[in-house]
Parts: structure tokens; sequence; C-alpha cells
């Protein structure tokens, strides 16, 4: 498809690093980290570009965007129609970038960019993939440990899936804008990049205080994300759904083998109301479970045949 606004881009020459910045009610920070990414690059005598993804956050991001890309022509902004996500917003960079390599990172400076040499020399040794891990994260207790217990159950559904992933990462060019070809409506990219590559490695970095704001992640979230992942990159609810269907029909047997024993032998007089109740309640609760599993995948199956796209772009800050 001809994009007249990525043949614009393209003839701006060769680019060594593209940073792809997601952008979500972040206006107090923005300056600040365009100022240090700008410093750590120029210091690093790296060609680059800077493009942030306004996701739509409802403050006066867009507007300091559109500052910065007016004195720096180095900087692109891009603005979503909607709200689409981190992960959308995420890929939407990439199709713009033509960068050797691609690095993210935060808007929210918890993920400092001062590390980004450390990315991209151990990058240059042969990875496809780095991911800047945390020793330790400055996140609330509850989120460090719902995101423990979220990573453990991603490591035994997707093996392949890095367990430390973060989304400070530096990728291979071709591998970042090659994540905009998946058509799911549940887009996540370190699941995307898990099937493209096996050639990552990790550096570890501090995870500095959110200097401003709080978090705009939320316990609901944090589950919905959860879920999308586990239904759209495994198909383990599948076999659980199989296995508790074929556990609960041999306790069902059993369970009949019992009662027409104890019938036959005298052993029941009278028809249990008890008996009768709590095993309806067991099995319809079970059926239910197994046919929500079921829903999951035939709704996302529904979402991906409409062919959604993953994200829309509204304004574009080298558009006139």
């Amino acid at each position: 498809m001809n994009n007249p606004i990525m043949n614009k881009i393209n003839t701006l020459g060769k680019i060594d690093v593209s940073v792809v910045v997601p952008v979500y009610r972040s206006q107090v920070g923005l300056m600040e980290l365009y100022k240090r990414l700008t410093s750590v690059l120029a210091t690093e005598n790296l060609s680059f570009e800077i493009i942030f993804v306004e996701d739509c956050g409802g403050d006066n991001s867009w507007d300091v965007i559109q500052t910065i890309a007016t004195e720096d022509k180095r900087v692109q902004g891009i603005k979503l129609s909607k709200n689409f996500g981190q992960h959308a917003a995420t890929i939407c960079g990439f199709s713009f970038s033509k960068g050797e390599w691609v690095l993210t990172l935060d808007d929210d400076l918890e993920q400092a960019p001062e590390y980004f040499p450390g990315l991209y020399k151990k990058a240059l040794q042969g990875y496809d993939l780095v991911y800047g891990v945390y020793p330790v994260r400055t996140h609330k207790a509850w989120r460090n440990i719902t995101s423990r217990i979220s990573r453990w159950l991603f490591n035994k559904a997707i093996p392949s899936l890095n367990y430390e992933y973060t989304s400070y990462r530096v990728i291979r060019g071709d591998i970042a804008r090659a994540l905009s070809r998946f058509e799911s409506p549940f887009p996540f990219v370190d699941g995307y990049l898990s099937w493209l590559t096996n050639r990552y490695a990790t550096v570890e970095v501090c995870h500095d205080n959110r200097s401003y704001g709080t978090s705009n992640y939320t316990i609901g979230k944090l589950i919905t994300h959860t879920v999308n992942i586990f239904v759209t990159f495994s198909d383990l609810p599948l076999k659980m759904a199989s296995w508790i269907g074929v556990v609960t029909f041999f306790i069902g047997i059993a369970w009949l083998m019992i009662i027409a024993t104890q019938y036959l032998f005298g052993g029941i007089s009278v028809a249990g109301y008890s008996s009768i109740m709590a095993s309806i309640l067991m099995f319809g609760g079970v059926q239910l479970l197994v046919l929500g599993i079921f829903g999951e995948y035939l709704g996302r199956m529904n979402f991906k045949s409409s062919h959604m796209p993953l994200f829309l772009v509204g304004e574009h800050t080298r558009v006139d």
C-alpha cells in the first residue's frame, strides 16, 4: 500500500536507532524524557529518530509532542484516533520507524534512557532482542506480586516467552517492523517477539521511581491483559477445559456407581434432595466453565476474522 507519510519519512536517510515511546497521560515528563534521550544518543554518536505515539490519554501530551517535533526534525509525533492500548501504540511506532535498531521504553521515566548504551552494545554481539531487566522493581507490592504470578503462569503456558520480559527493549529493526503484520486485535509485543526470534539476551538495569503521577495500570487492566495473553498465545486453557471434562466425567461415573450400589443393597430408601442438587450444581458449573473457555476462543476468532485495524492514526506531526 502506498503510504505518503512513510514515503516522506523514508527520504530522510539512514538511521541507526529509532526510539519508540508510547505516550499516555505523561505531559509533565515528556520534555525531560526527550532531553535525556537526545543527550544519550548524541553521546553515542548515533543517528536517530524519536517517535512519540500518543494514545489519546486526554491530557496535553499531544501539545508537548507537537512542540518538540516542531523544534527537532528528528522527532515525529503520532496521535491515534482513540485509545488502543500500550502494545498497539508501540506496534504503531514500529510501523513508522526506519532505524536499524529500535529502542522502546515507557514515558514515565522509570526506565532511565542512560542504560541504552549497555543494551545496544549487547545487541551488537549478535542478538536480535535485548531486554533491560530489573533486579528490584519499584512498583507497589500488589503489582509486584501479581506480576510474578502472571509471569510464572506465562512461563508455563508459553515456554518460548522470555520470563524476564520488560518494555525496555532494543530490537532489530526489521523484526520490530514485522510485528505490524500480525492481525490479532489483542496485541502482545513480547508474545509476538517470542514467535519471531529466540536470539535474545538481558542486561540488568535499575528501575527508577516514578517521578510524577501514578501508574495507569489497575488490577482490572492487568487481569484483562493476562486473560488476553493466555487466550491469544496459548492453548493451555483449552487443554485445561478438556482435562476438566474428562475428570468430571469419571467423577460422575463413580458417583453413579456408588448410588446404584447403595440402592441395590438397600442403602437408599428415599431419593435425597441434597445429593441431586449437589450433582446438578457441580456438573452445571463445570459445563458453564468449559463453555466460557470455548466462548473466549470463539470470540477472539470472530474479532480476528473481522480484520479490525490494530490501530488507526488520527494525526501526524509531519503532515501539513
